[in-house]
Parts: C-alpha cells; sequence; structure tokens
C-alpha cells in the first residue's frame, strides 16, 4: 500500500509539473519575457542610432553664435625723452625726513624736544 501511495504521489506530482510547464510555454510565447523585450529596446535604439546622419559642418555656422576675434592693440611704449625728464624732476626733489617737516634741507634740524619728564624725588627727612 505504500508503494501504490508512493507511485500515485509520483505521478500526481509529475502531471503538475508538466501542466505547468504548459501554461509557462503559452505564456512565454504571448508576452515576452523581459529579458526578451530589453534586448527589443535595445536593439531598436541601436539601429536608429546607425541610421542617424550627423548634417555636414559649414564654415558659416558660427555666424551669429561666437564673436569675431581680433588682436588687441600693442601697449603704447614710453617715450625715452620722457623718462628722462621724469628722472631730472625726481632727482632735484627736496628729501623728506621725519621731524623735520617744516624745516628746509639747509637749515639746523629743529631741537628736539625731551618727553620724558622726571619728577624729582622729596628727600624723605624733610617732613618728619
Amino acid at each position: 500500500m505504500l508503494a501504490s501511495l508512493r507511485v500515485s504521489t509520483a505521478r500526481s506530482a509529475i502531471s503538475a509539473a508538466t501542466r505547468v510547464a504548459r501554461v509557462n510555454a503559452v505564456r512565454g510565447f504571448i508576452a515576452p519575457t523581459v529579458s526578451r523585450r530589453a534586448d527589443f529596446v535595445q536593439e531598436l535604439y541601436l539601429k536608429e542610432l546607425k541610421a542617424y546622419k550627423s548634417p555636414p559642418v559649414k564654415d558659416t555656422d558660427s555666424v551669429g553664435q561666437v564673436q569675431t576675434f581680433s588682436a588687441p592693440k600693442p601697449p603704447k611704449s614710453p617715450e625715452e625723452a620722457d623718462l628722462a625728464t621724469n628722472l631730472q624732476e625726481y632727482e632735484n626733489m627736496a628729501v623728506e625726513v621725519e621731524g623735520n617737516e617744516g624745516a628746509t634741507a639747509t637749515s639746523t634740524p629743529a631741537a628736539i624736544e625731551d618727553w620724558l619728564e622726571e619728577e624729582e624725588e622729596e628727600e624723605a627727612g624733610a617732613h618728619h
């Protein structure tokens, strides 16, 4: 009895598996699997990429889109006569020294004031 039960259980399992396989085969035929759909989209995309031809580039395509290049003007060089005049003026300028703002270069320097004033100490014995 156990043997016949096992045989019938095995047969029912095999028949159930074949029914599921048939249903999957029918479903696979009607609706493609996700991987096949992805391949279809990829193939369609690659086909369109290969068929695309870019328009030829013309020399006049950039007109109005970018500014035309013009080289900057070279800087003016200083005149040598002007440099000599400026150098002479600099050499003839009076030298300014801190502390002698009001005095001229030929006069004697102003008397330096003593800003530190010391207080005289009173004798300690005078108050007592």
